[in-house]
């Protein structure tokens, strides 16, 4: 049997799944135009490759999710070039997909490094698009770095795939027609975590908040007070806290004499990392009582790799989750058998998302039959799919959310390996986080743009 890092098994790692449920949405059809070939449009490919940008933060807080976006980017293009064992291909439906490229042409990429800062990721994106010819980019683990990509990307008529980003900023008030996301958002979170927080422990609890001081963190606070207030919960406070802070004790200290109960960390990547481990080490909050009541911490979005980095920390802590490597599905279960196999480790839930979001670019060219911006923009409006480890989703036409369902996770306290640290707690159905896209404003833009090619 052959073994990953750390001697965790190939067995271990692949006892995931049963397979996909029935029900596949029927395909759209679409006029496979060939005059759009011959429409001046950005970096219209015209030799045997097409190049993808892939713009992630390999350095800064959230330099952890970038390197695994990057992974399953590298996979993804090696799947859709024919290398491999074909990854989620033979899976996604309905699909277009042929393993040959996309349209006939190899997939090349150039990378970026966004810094998780959005003027760097704005000049990087705008490099890969001026000076590589990427016809798309993709990626970010930040929220505004997703705003501002999507802006230039609108402008510049290339369309933006996003990474990691959960504001509800992005496809809301910043929302624009070039600019899809699959990840899930703040405001899904909030819908899925309030009433098992409320399960869990009670309706008659005051809340502090610490929030990074971004469009993420500001939503995410948001949403999750409107979610815990309607339960019945207070808010005691929310304080917001510099992204990369590094040392948050300045604003730990006060939490046990504010009457607060609960703290709830608005932190990811290694700011998470580092909030949670001191307010648990240094703060011993865990172990405190507060109005009579165990004190609790919560971290509205969780993730493995923050699970890794927190170790023991960890242990108890509810959050929400966009997908998870154990989910009992012959999706997950084939993406992390590629994706071990390649990299020795289960894949984050930022790497299936960035695996996702470069398939359905291509199957939105292929069931186009063109690289005209306009038309994959139709291709992926409204698309219903499956195949892909969240189970049945709808990439939403009136805001290009994804909806599908979302995960209540929890730290494992008997973890059983060095990436086992999460349990799923509930599934919580699409049906029950989706919105009317008008409650976050906002306005898509047109599809035909003077974008570069002008």
């Amino acid at each position: 049997m052959a073994f990953f890092k750390d001697g965790w098994t190939r067995r271990q790692l692949l006892t995931t799944g049963v397979g996909v449920g029935a029900g596949l949405a029927m395909p759209h059809v679409f006029t496979r135009g060939a005059w759009a070939q011959d429409q001046a449009f950005c970096n219209n490919p015209s030799g045997d490759t097409v190049t993808l940008g892939f713009n992630v933060p390999q350095s800064g807080p959230y330099a952890d999710e970038g390197a695994d976006e990057l992974r399953a980017y590298e996979l993804a293009v090696k799947h859709l070039n024919g290398e491999g064992d074909g990854g989620l291909i033979p899976l996604l439906k309905p699909s277009n997909l042929k393993g040959n490229g996309i349209l006939g042409k190899k997939v090349a990429f150039v990378t970026g490094d966004t810094q998780t800062k959005s003027d760097a990721a704005r000049a990087s994106a705008k490099r890969m698009i001026e000076a590589d010819g990427a016809i798309m980019i993709t990626g970010g683990s930040s929220s505004g770095v997703a705003v501002a990509v999507q802006s230039l990307c609108q402008e510049m008529g290339v369309i933006f795939m996003a990474g990691l980003t959960h504001s509800n900023d992005t496809t809301g008030k910043d929302k624009r027609r070039y600019g899809f996301r699959h990840f899930f958002n703040a405001y899904m979170s909030g819908q899925a975590l309030g009433p098992v927080l409320a399960e869990e422990y009670g309706k008659d609890r005051v809340a502090y908040h610490l929030t990074a001081d971004y469009t993420w963190g500001w939503t995410q606070e948001e949403s999750i007070k409107n979610a815990t207030e309607a339960l019945g919960w207070k808010t005691s406070q929310a304080v917001r806290t510099p992204l990369g802070a590094g040392d948050f004790s300045q604003y730990l200290t006060p939490v046990l004499n504010s009457g607060a109960d609960v703290l709830i960390l608005n932190h990811y990547g290694g700011d998470m990392v580092n909030s949670l481990r001191q307010a648990v080490t240094q703060f011993d909050m865990k172990s405190k009582q507060v109005n009579g009541k165990q004190f609790e911490i919560v971290v509205p979005l969780f993730s493995e790799l923050m699970a890794q980095g927190a170790g023991d920390a960890v242990k108890g802590i509810l959050g929400t989750a966009n997908w998870d490597w154990k989910l009992d599905n012959e999706a997950t279960k084939a993406f992390s058998k590629s994706f071990g196999e390649a990299y020795g480790r289960p894949p984050s839930q930022a790497a299936q998302t960035c695996y996702a979001q470069t398939l359905l670019y291509a199957n939105a060219a292929e069931t186009a039959g063109t690289f005209y911006p306009p038309e994959l923009i139709k291709a992926l409006e409204d698309f219903e799919f499956d195949g892909l480890g969240n189970g049945p989703t709808l990439y939403r036409g009136s805001d290009h959310q994804c909806f599908k369902d979302v995960l209540v996770v929890r730290g494992k306290q008997e973890p059983t390996n060095q990436f086992d640290l999460m349990e799923i707690v509930k599934v919580v159905g699409r049906d029950d986080v989706t919105y009317d896209p008008e409650i976050f404003g906002g306005e898509l833009g047109p599809s035909e743009v003077k974008g570069c090619a002008a």
